[in-house]
């Protein structure tokens, strides 16, 4: 089984906080993860799943501390329950980051992983 103390160096990130005190605009620098919207324009606070998906699938380190010190962990986890759109890969690693069992995470679910070999075989 996968075991890390901490492969991201991410300790001190994912304080508790509440729903009530998410972000309402994006650093600049995550722009670039957004590129088929107005990133100036995308309301964090209003569209977490989104942005949390968009960014521990596509974004890179700065993103996933980013996401990590302004979401709280359970809304994290709670993204990952509900949003199929995240690579196995990246699926599997937060799965395990977050403590969670690859049953609940919808990217891993068998009929979702057989769905996307057929649509992309490779």
């Amino acid at each position: 089984m996968f075991k890390h103390d901490d492969p991201l160096n991410l300790k001190g990130y994912n304080t508790i906080m509440s729903k009530n005190q998410l972000p309402t605009r994006l650093p600049e620098s995550l722009y670039r993860f957004f590129w088929d919207i107005d990133a100036r324009k995308l309301n964090p606070a209003e569209k977490p799943y989104y942005v949390i998906n968009r960014l521990l699938d596509k974004g890179n380190l700065e993103a996933a501390k980013w996401v990590l010190g302004n979401y709280p962990k359970d809304l994290i986890a709670e993204t990952f329950r509900k949003m199929r759109d995240f690579s196995p890969w990246n699926g599997r690693f937060w799965t395990h980051y977050l403590g969670l069992s690859e049953k609940e995470v919808a990217c891993l679910q068998t009929f979702y992983l057989n769905q996307r070999k057929q649509l992309w075989p490779y």
